[in-house]
């Protein structure tokens, strides 16, 4: 089923969210639960195979949003990934299915050993005495 453009779509960059509103309904999403179900190859597969686990990714950012045509966009996050258009559709399921989908992702972070906090570094530099 097709589904007809948002009437807008608003970016609230101090919370990292992405509001969408359709003619029904309005949605919230985060910019760490919009990169790790990016609609891009690289997450989801090529030709249908398992979806991969993104993790650390709980303080991306949106760094750029552009529209395509007139049914996506494309998001552009701070860890350079860029591929992948949000279309509608894609927006419409991601919104409906918040739920599951991020319950889910915890479920896979916790059997896996994930984590959505990006690892520190040890510093770059080393004490001489």
């Amino acid at each position: 089923m097709k589904t007809n453009p948002p009437r807008d779509i608003k970016f609230h960059q101090k919370s990292q969210r992405l509001e969408v509103v359709f003619d029904d309904k309005t949605y919230e999403m985060t910019a760490e639960y919009l990169r790790v179900f990016s609609p891009s190859a690289e997450v989801r597969g090529h030709g249908g195979g398992p979806m991969k686990l993104i993790t650390e990714k709980q303080h991306i950012k949106i760094q750029k949003i552009t529209p395509v045509g007139h049914y996506a966009i494309q998001l552009t996050f701070d860890d350079g990934h860029d591929s992948g258009l949000y279309t509608w559709n894609t927006l419409r399921d991601l919104g409906d299915n918040f739920e599951a989908n991020w319950e889910h992702y915890l479920n896979r972070l916790a059997t896996e050993g994930g984590s959505r906090t990006p690892q520190t570094s040890k510093a770059p530099y080393k004490k001489v005495e």
